[in-house]
């Protein structure tokens, strides 16, 4: 599915230098860059979401040492 995203004029201007520079397409730096981070930012954003479920009180949290318990690792 085609995407179009508007850049800053210096990161357009680093794109097109880099592309120029290195003869691949700016599409392959944007994927490559998206490729690269996405994982993180699903990480930062997810856990930013349980974050707030956990601080209203509708994700259950349990202790390290319930966790061990429940998996028959406690002492």
């Amino acid at each position: 599915m085609p995407t179009s995203v508007r850049l800053p004029d210096d990161i357009e201007r680093r794109l097109d230098v880099l592309a120029r520079q290195t003869g691949r397409t700016k599409a392959f730096y944007i994927r490559a860059l998206i490729n690269e981070h996405l994982a993180e930012m699903e990480d930062y954003y997810l856990a930013a979401e349980v974050r707030q479920r956990v601080r209203k009180g509708d994700e259950r949290v349990l202790s390290a040492k319930a966790v061990r318990r429940d998996l028959g690792l406690a002492d």
